[in-house]
């Protein structure tokens, strides 16, 4: 299953931005930007994502095995920032983090 199955109203960007997929989580009325890119070995060798304060998705997305797990880029954001982060892990955000949902695949 891919992440778009679990959309409707799918929209894709134009050009080369910092979102991959736009639509509205089926069963849901609010249409999003997601970042859903993969996650992947970093520069200091362990496995994640990077960001940008500059991003214009409206929520990050993780792939697991059997699940989608969507973060809120704004409160992460705000969490990052009040707490002076630059790495945080995904266990973490899913205890620290209000807005999260977790689809089945």
């Amino acid at each position: 299953m891919q992440f778009k199955d679990i959309l409707e109203n799918i929209e894709y960007p134009s050009k080369k931005e910092s979102w991959n997929i736009a639509g509205i989580i089926k069963g849901q009325n609010r249409f999003y930007k997601f970042d859903t890119r993969p996650i992947q070995k970093t520069k200091e060798g362990e496995i994640g994502k990077y960001s940008s304060f500059n991003t214009k998705a409206d929520k990050m997305v993780f792939e697991a095995k059997d699940q989608w797990i969507i973060v809120d880029i704004e409160e992460l954001h705000t969490y990052l920032k009040e707490n002076k982060l630059k790495k945080v892990y995904l266990q973490d955000l899913l205890s620290k983090l209000e807005w999260n949902i977790i689809l089945p695949k």
